[in-house]
């Protein structure tokens, strides 16, 4: 019970969230938002400072419900590469941009931890089940990790939502 209650209360927060994403006037309000849910899960979650690469993307993990949604795949002397399999309300939209968007509270929560993220590729190109992220302690040269948002034109306002 517990575990669905968790489940469809992530589901609903991320169908606002993706609301929001997918409006660009409203990016402010995104940001905001994610911002506050990062700062109240770093709080909750009592996320502190990485010493080190891998502890990066330990405490990144840290911040979801559950680390087997979230698996590292690799971790390198100095970037952490790991998987968001949660179901996102973008799949396969072709909006990358919202997605960034929304990724903001990741960004921040490993901000807070002393990194750098990065979406690699989205759930929201079409034919993928999750996204790839990379992360990288505060001050690395990130130039070498085109995040997904980069490779994808911005649509033009109001044409096709």
């Amino acid at each position: 019970m517990r575990k669905q209650l968790i489940r469809t209360g992530m589901q609903a927060m991320l169908g606002m969230l993706a609301f929001l994403a997918r409006r660009p006037a409203m990016s402010g309000a995104t940001r905001v938002v994610t911002r506050c849910l990062a700062v109240l899960t770093v709080k909750a979650k009592s996320i502190g400072r990485a010493r080190d690469t891998e502890e990066l993307g330990r405490l990144w993990q840290r911040s979801f419900p559950a680390t087997k949604q979230v698996p590292i795949e690799a971790v390198t002397a100095d970037t952490v590469y790991a998987r968001i399999h949660t179901p996102c309300p973008l799949r396969g939209s072709g909006d990358v941009h919202a997605c960034h968007r929304m990724m903001e509270f990741d960004r921040a929560v490993v901000g807070h931890a002393g990194g750098q993220f990065v979406v690699l590729a989205s759930q929201a190109e079409p034919g993928r089940t999750h996204c790839r992220v990379a992360m990288r302690l505060y001050g690395a040269d990130m130039a070498d990790l085109v995040p997904a948002h980069a490779r994808f034109p911005e649509p033009v306002a109001g044409a096709s939502e």
